[in-house]
């Protein structure tokens, strides 16, 4: 699947198409297996006889535990043969997956939870493949190469949610679990066919890697800027994954775990605005997708509020709110990425850090105004993290005049 040559650095392998597709294939595995509890939550109250809360916990534990995997272990692309570890990041992966798989046979939330965080901590394999995208692109289209990638690892997020349902509705929640773990693992005895070597860039020890972050993040007012754009957005879509599916499951709608995640299709909807922005950005015109991006996230969340009564409006509130996530997410990649050319990968660790740290507190703070005050507190909390969101687009807009002058 590769076109290989004697020496690398004269003839760089150039990845085929088919590689390409293996490893956005592989990027969604990895990415959606995330969020395969989020329309689940129900389900896992009754089976496992815990709390709302408990149940809740476990999409924060996803995101915290992917935070700490983009922040320990995707920097070690510079150092390591990325190809092994990917294949080592992907098969660990999915032994957390095979964890959870057995917390549904045991009738167990500790193992759910230990599942639950090694799969995340681990799944950042995703993270590794991106850059390596790049690396072997023919020349000329390491833009599409890296956005096949990155298209494959959208959709899985977006997708797994909707699988979930449909597998649980088939075999029970913890189905999602064992095929997630089963394909992951098969995904990457594919890649270890498929990918070529990838030698470390720079011959650096694991302290001076970690230290360069926060050089960066001190020398790029912008990075800490579109940064915290990437955190708050992502926390205020958050709010809405920790909670959905137990507002979708309770009295008002009573709907069962297949209709909840077929309910998820529709974001894959708004995973569209993700070409949009990528071509507004091309123009020049990322300032604008950035505002826009702000704006229709609190446009969203009116209308997920009127949703509490209406599945109508949530389904609309959701199309809006993924869109207007990649809105920003899309603008802020084609910001960071321009600051340090030379130092892409590193740039990309800190943004996403920070971008799933967002997820996580929204995660955390999502389930708590689920519990304490129901849908009405639920969307008062995405309305006032979207809020912060457009506070922060506005210091980067200052920050870029400022620049200017």
């Amino acid at each position: 699947m590769t076109k290989t040559t004697t020496t690398e650095t004269q003839a760089p392998t150039v990845l085929s198409q088919t590689t390409l597709l293996l490893m956005a294939t592989a990027c969604g595995l990895c990415a959606g297996a995330n969020y395969f509890n989020q329309p689940l939550l129900n389900s896992m109250v009754q089976h496992l006889h815990i709390s709302d809360a408990q149940a809740s916990s476990t999409v924060t534990m996803a995101q915290v535990s992917y935070g700490l995997g983009l922040l320990f272990l995707v920097p070690l692309g510079d150092m390591l043969e990325r190809r092994r570890l990917v294949l080592t990041l992907m098969l660990l992966a999915a032994c957390g997956m095979l964890l959870s798989g057995i917390s549904g046979l045991a009738g167990s939330f500790a193992l759910l939870a230990a599942g639950t965080l090694m799969a995340g901590v681990f799944s950042v394999a995703a993270q590794v493949l991106v850059p390596m995208a790049a690396t072997f692109a023919a020349p000329g289209t390491s833009g599409r190469a890296v956005g096949l990638v990155m298209s494959g690892l959208l959709v899985g997020i977006l997708a797994s949610r909707s699988v979930a349902g449909i597998l649980s509705d088939l075999g029970g929640w913890s189905t999602v679990y064992w095929v997630g773990a089963v394909a992951t693992a098969l995904m990457a005895l594919l890649l270890a066919r498929a990918l070529p070597k990838a030698a470390p860039t720079s011959m650096v020890s694991y302290g001076e890697v970690m230290k360069s972050l926060g050089v960066l993040l001190r020398q790029h007012p912008r990075l800490r800027s579109r940064a915290l754009i990437g955190g708050t957005g992502f926390a205020t879509v958050s709010v809405l994954f920790s909670s959905m599916a137990l507002l979708l499951a309770g009295p008002g709608f009573e709907l069962s775990d297949l209709m909840i995640g077929l309910i998820g299709i529709v974001g894959i909807a708004g995973a569209l605005m993700a070409n949009v922005a990528g071509r507004m950005a091309d123009k020049g015109l990322e300032q604008h997708t950035t505002l826009a991006g702000a704006i229709l996230m609190l446009l969203g969340w009116l209308c997920l509020w009127l949703g509490g009564s209406s599945i109508w409006w949530f389904m609309l509130g959701l199309l809006v709110v993924d869109g207007a996530l990649q809105a920003l997410h899309i603008s802020n990649q084609n910001v960071i990425y321009a600051l340090a050319p030379e130092a892409r990968s590193r740039i990309n660790a800190v943004y996403m850090t920070t971008y799933f740290v967002g997820a996580s507190i929204g995660s955390a703070l999502g389930s708590w105004a689920w519990l304490q005050h129901g849908w009405n507190g639920t969307s008062l909390m995405g309305g006032i993290l979207g809020l912060i969101s457009l506070s922060m687009v506005l210091w980067d807009r200052r920050l870029l005049a400022a620049q200017a002058r």
